[in-house]
């Protein structure tokens, strides 16, 4: 049975989470990668982020929907989920574009766990730490390659 050892990237391209959002921009498009693992100052894994992060950042503010009854404005979205949404689209780091605490898996997850994670979460790349530490990364190619060559792990 495929894991996350046997298809994993094992040289990992990371940013810091004080780099800048165009430093983080230039990495992406340089490795020509989807994302990346967030380390602090210890190299302790703290986020993920995506080229979806920055989509996101990039659009427009969206105001929290409202229902307006008899003069009275109802938000149906939280201040604090608004203020996140907020300090992501204008944040200048990597860490406030970031998503933090992600999902990650061992070096002996089954390569269908992870496929089931990445579908369930709605993730697409995911860290491998072994004893807490960085040791691989798995994206969708990753896994989409070991189920296409099986026997090349």
């Amino acid at each position: 049975m495929l894991t996350a050892r046997d298809i994993m990237t094992r040289e990992v391209v990371t940013i810091q989470e004080d780099a800048s959002v165009e430093a983080l921009a230039k990495l992406l498009e340089e490795h020509r990668i989807g994302g990346a693992p967030v380390l602090d100052r210890n190299g302790a894994l703290v986020g993920v982020v995506t080229q979806s992060d920055l989509v996101q950042r990039s659009r427009d503010l969206e105001l929290p929907p409202a229902l307006n009854i008899l003069d009275i404005h109802l938000f149906l979205e939280t201040p604090s989920h608004f203020k996140k949404r907020l300090e992501k689209l204008l944040g200048g780091r990597v860490k406030d574009v970031m998503t933090e605490n992600p999902h990650s898996v061992a070096p002996d997850t089954p390569v269908n766990e992870i496929a089931r994670l990445m579908s369930s979460q709605g993730v697409h790349t995911l860290p491998v730490l072994e004893g807490g530490k960085l040791v691989g990364i798995v994206g969708k190619l990753d896994l989409i390659r070991g189920v296409a060559h099986p026997g090349n792990e």
